[in-house]
């Protein structure tokens, strides 16, 4: 589907990634830089994620604990890490950051997007716990964590790092019972990119700009 739709827009580039493992991010990296032509990256959308619908605390084990910390928390920690030294630093932050005319932090200036979800909500765990899906649920109480992390130290540099819930789903991993269809919640998300400011950084959203808890 990824490749159809790159063959319909020559805009789209496609490059592989593997973000579990941290020697393809530093080579996906390098193929990015060559295609942005020293004009730098003014946004990181870390949306890579997994979902193990079994995992109960009865079942989960250490194993597939770590699988989805490597891919769901690890992932984007390495992301902007790499991004960081080798793209975001020398010309995400002097290009898009320092040469916009915009003030404060924006997604059109320089910014790392974290998809997560309410499912890494403490609070509201409660509301959502006929699923447990112990792994996916601690994970992405990681992530909102590490954005929240990112966005004290990124934020310095005149970054702009945000955590969005995109809603239930009806993708493979959130199936025909989601709530949401893509176009719904994708449409949600383009409109939500555009009014994030440094007000909004650290903070988990979703797909209408709405603050969630952590």
């Amino acid at each position: 589907e990824l490749r159809d739709l790159a063959s319909k827009h020559p805009n789209l580039v496609l490059v592989k990634l593997d973000v579990a493992n941290p020697s393809a991010i530093t080579d996906a990296v390098k193929i990015v830089e060559g295609k942005l032509n020293g004009t730098g990256l003014n946004l990181l959308i870390n949306n890579a994620g997994i979902y193990t619908p079994t995992a109960s605390l009865e079942t989960v084990d250490a194993e597939e604990m770590i699988r989805t910390y490597k891919t769901n928390a690890v992932g984007p920690m390495l992301m902007a890490q790499v991004w960081m030294e080798l793209t975001m630093e020398r010309e995400f932050s002097s290009k898009a950051a320092r040469e916009s005319t915009e003030k404060g932090l924006s997604c059109s200036k320089a910014a790392i997007i974290n998809i997560s979800t309410v499912m890494g909500s403490i609070e509201k765990t409660p509301e959502s716990f006929f699923k447990p899906v112990i792994s996916y649920r601690c994970s992405k109480a990681a992530l909102n964590m590490l954005t929240k992390c990112q966005a004290l130290t990124y934020g310095e540099a005149g970054i702009l790092c945000v955590a969005l819930h995109p809603g239930w789903v009806k993708t493979d991993m959130g199936s025909q019972e989601a709530d949401l269809t893509v176009d719904t919640s994708v449409r949600g998300l383009l409109s939500v990119l555009p009014i994030l400011s440094e007000k909004h950084s650290g903070t988990l959203l979703n797909w209408e700009g709405k603050a969630i808890p952590w």
